[in-house]
């Protein structure tokens, strides 16, 4: 039976909720996938979910081993550099626009974010959306507002990377402040100064990747190598 009109195949159902699950961190860098056993979990046949696992392994999200099986891709230091070069850049240079378009109910909807983001100081996965959001607003005040679509497309593996550091190393107090130094710097006019805060900013998840890998290197991939290893989480709570 041919599905309804605009409804999505199942193969584009099980890549969205395997993707999101792999990003957000719900299914950990090394974690074994069994297509049994998510076919059951998703309600479908293990024809999607292999096609979906096979989408998910050209983004390389995942890894599979003949013999061995298919496991979520370890974080690749390389991929997280890459990611983060495009949205430096990006972002950085939307910074001069923005500062010239800055008016008084963009600099309002920016610091409500910033409230936003103290009261969900608590709730990694909450202030992750709302830093998301500055960021995209940052973008829109600029007038780059489409540019936000490359940014995401580009940021899968870096958005792990960013999880990870909430979750392990980086204090989410320490992140509001360097978005408050940001939009400050913006609203003082002084461009160097918004722009050296932003990169300060950007370039934080480098320093996080070194601190987790120091004392989880299970989590990373080593010099591009993804062969599943012994230890490996595979839940987070």
């Amino acid at each position: 039976m041919a599905r309804a009109a605009g409804k999505p195949s199942a193969r584009v159902v099980v890549h969205r909720e395997l993707r999101n699950r792999i990003v957000t961190l719900k299914l950990a860098p090394g974690a074994p996938l069994s297509e049994n056993e998510l076919a059951a979990e998703l309600s479908v046949s293990r024809t999607p979910v292999r096609e979906a696992l096979l989408l998910l392994a050209e983004e390389e999200l995942v890894q599979v081993f003949p013999q061995l099986g298919t496991f979520v891709s370890r974080v690749d230091p390389q991929r997280v550099a890459d990611a983060q070069f495009v949205r430096e850049a990006v972002e950085v240079a939307s910074l001069a626009d923005a500062a010239e378009r800055l008016d008084a109910p963009s600099l309002a909807a920016l610091r409500r974010l910033l409230d936003a983001q103290r009261a969900a100081e608590h709730d990694t996965e909450a202030f992750f959306q709302l830093d998301e959001e500055f960021h995209q607003l940052l973008l829109t005040v600029g007038g780059h507002a489409n540019t936000w679509r490359t940014v995401v497309s580009a940021k899968a593996h870096l958005d792990r990377a960013r999880r990870l550091g909430l979750r392990m190393v980086s204090p989410v107090s320490a992140l509001i402040d360097q978005h408050t130094a940001i939009v400050d710097r913006l609203a003082d006019g002084v461009l160097d100064a918004s722009v050296a805060a932003m990169r300060t900013h950007l370039q934080l998840v480098f320093s996080d990747v070194e601190r987790i890998r120091s004392h989880s290197p299970e989590l990373f991939a080593t010099d591009g190598a993804q062969r599943p290893v012994r230890k490996t989480i595979t839940a987070w709570t």
